[in-house]
């Protein structure tokens, strides 16, 4: 179990890293900045790909620490 929470942390730490600033403009947020900020993204091709594989690393990982938690 510990092997598995190990490789699933490593995996969705490298592939965190890889996503492309979202928030490029989130200094400006206190410098009352951008109009553009909170404006709607579409992610399209290897964006989405990282975004769903952050989500499934993200589940898994959560669900074995629950699972991993009751035994």
């Amino acid at each position: 179990m510990e092997i598995a929470l190990l490789i699933i942390s490593i995996l969705l730490i490298i592939i965190v890293l890889l996503q492309s600033g979202k928030a490029e403009g989130g200094a400006q947020i206190i410098s009352g900045g951008s109009s553009e900020l909170f404006k709607s993204r579409k992610e399209r091709g290897s964006e989405l790909v990282i975004s769903r594989i952050t989500l499934v690393l993200g589940l898994a990982f959560f669900i074995i620490c629950l699972v991993a938690m009751f035994m």
